[in-house]
């Protein structure tokens, strides 16, 4: 799941053909020393059913009525061809397919579309290729088909063990379901995510507990652990499930915390656990380091650096519309330059969610801001007992990550 996004509300719709690089080269107030690295984001938005909580732009697919897999890929390489000449010259670290739900594309038509991307921009050696797969979604031998496809890591929205729980948050799959997807994904692919939720509606904390270590009985290389918020927009918000209270949910944080450790799963990230650093995140890892990222598909966000500013943009959300102004080379929906004032808070809201948190020359190689735009925020932080500071590094205490967002807002403009 990708790192959360500032909004985009004062964005302005895209007047100029999106490959325009002169418009972005032009002087403006930042001044950035060297480009952080690349990644690229590919949002694939159907899915069997719209869960209650989700607020992402997903859809659901039409019962019986086959998925436009190849006008859609044919879209998605249209918007890449259309995009090139704003990253001309840069490798990609990563690629993530998200949802939606990735895995309802054939393996053919991921394999078409990731040999599509080779050919057009130069990926690392070795580069992270993320796929999110639904349990839902699957047959024997299918995540076998999409690792030959090229995909290197699966991440498996399981969510919950416990079917009550699973019926509760809308999910389509069963426990069992789940179960089996998670022994076909250790077949098949050295490293993997397993996606989980905790404070779900009228779940225990001897629940949680079981959830937990049904989880690690798979021996995952990364789990990645939510908290579920009811968010504006969604199914919930305008029926608000009954969800554990705030001790409670704090209280299966502790417990889910010291149970990954005792399975030698580290917490690097808020949300994330890895067994070793050669099973993080890549992709979400360049997110919280305010790295950029190309974003194609349907809704789909980007944040590009170049030498004078910062860009976010975003595609335009209905699949069909998208596809239509992708082929016609107009893909974006919004964009702007991401103003100054807002880049520490930008750049806070991804740094301060690791635990080895980040350094000052970091900060301002990738904001093109002097240290001195933050050192009022970090002094407060460090009085309340939120970072600590060696030098020019600052790292989030226990206290920081349990008061993230406070810890976060004190950046803001």
């Amino acid at each position: 799941m990708p790192a959360p996004l500032p909004s985009l509300v004062s964005a302005t719709p895209a007047s100029r053909p999106v490959g325009d690089v002169r418009h972005y080269m032009r002087p403006g107030l930042l001044q950035l020393s060297a480009l952080p690295p690349l990644s690229l984001y590919i949002h694939i938005p159907w899915c069997l059913r719209k869960c209650p909580y989700c607020d992402f732009n997903s859809h659901e697919s039409s019962r019986g009525e086959p998925l436009p897999e190849r006008e859609y890929v044919d879209a998605l390489l249209a918007d890449l061809q259309a995009c090139l000449p704003m990253v001309w010259g840069r490798s990609v670290i990563s690629v993530f397919l998200g949802g939606g739900t990735p895995s309802l594309f054939s393996p053919e038509a991921i394999e078409r579309l990731l040999s599509g991307v080779r050919a057009l921009l130069p990926l690392l050696p070795g580069a992270e290729i993320t796929l999110e797969a639904n349990p839902g979604t699957f047959e024997r031998e299918r995540f076998a088909a999409f690792r030959a496809a090229g995909v290197t890591r699966l991440s498996v929205g399981v969510q919950s063990f416990n079917d009550r729980h699973l019926q509760a948050i809308g999910r389509v799959h069963s426990a069992e379901q789940a179960r089996a997807a998670l022994q076909e994904a250790a077949r098949a692919f050295e490293t993997f995510n397993l996606d989980l939720m905790y404070a779900l509606p009228g779940q225990s904390l001897q629940e949680l507990a079981q959830d937990v270590q049904t989880a690690l009985s798979f021996a995952p290389p990364h789990l990645s652990i939510y908290h579920l918020t009811v968010e504006e927009g969604t199914a919930f918000a305008k029926r608000p499930p009954a969800l554990p209270d705030e001790d409670a949910a704090f209280d299966m944080l502790d417990a889910l915390t010291a149970a990954t450790a005792q399975a030698g799963l580290a917490r690097y990230e808020v949300s994330a656990y890895a067994r070793g650093p050669m099973h993080q995140c890549v992709h979400n890892t360049n997110y919280w380091q305010f790295g950029d990222y190309l974003g194609l598909g349907a809704g789909a966000h980007a944040k590009i650096s170049f030498a004078h500013r910062i860009v976010r943009q975003t595609r335009h959300k209905n699949p069909r519309h998208y596809m239509q102004q992708a082929l016609a080379g107009c893909p974006v929906h919004e964009e702007r330059d991401v103003a100054r004032a807002e880049l520490p808070f930008e750049y806070m809201l991804g740094a301060l969610r690791l635990r080895e948190g980040f350094s000052l020359g970091d900060y301002c190689a990738r904001t093109g801001l002097p240290p001195g735009t933050v050192t009022p925020a970090l002094e407060q932080a460090e009085e309340k007992g939120w970072v600590q500071r060696q030098g020019n590094h600052i790292r989030p205490t226990e206290r920081g990550f349990d008061f993230l967002s406070d810890l976060q807002q004190l950046f803001l403009e």
